[in-house]
């Protein structure tokens, strides 16, 4: 980043996190220190997040699951194919690999 582009908001999450674990939490024990690392982690999540190529949901997941269950995609390899690509896509973010 050269001086003159202003920070991403996943940049701002790192640095705000990095400033909680590194001169906070350290300070901190007990409940108090396990509730600064769960935010500490909320916010590595929420900058994945905001790094991620946006994903496409699905457009009616409710009936999808439904027709799912009623036999009615059992040889529908596209629409396997979109919910792993779905799945991993949420896997991305919501996990550090």
């Amino acid at each position: 980043m050269s001086g003159l582009e202003q920070p991403g908001p996943a940049d701002l999450l790192e640095t705000a996190r990095r400033l909680l674990l590194d001169e906070i939490a350290s300070g901190l024990d007990g409940a108090a220190r396990y509730k600064a690392l769960m935010i500490a982690n909320a916010m590595a999540i929420a900058a994945r997040a905001a790094q991620a190529e946006p994903i496409s949901e699905l457009a009616d997941a409710a009936k999808i699951c439904a027709d799912i269950r009623a036999g009615l995609h059992d040889d529908d390899a596209l629409l396997g194919r979109r919910l792993l690509a779905y799945a991993e896509a949420r896997r991305k973010i919501s996990s550090k690999s």
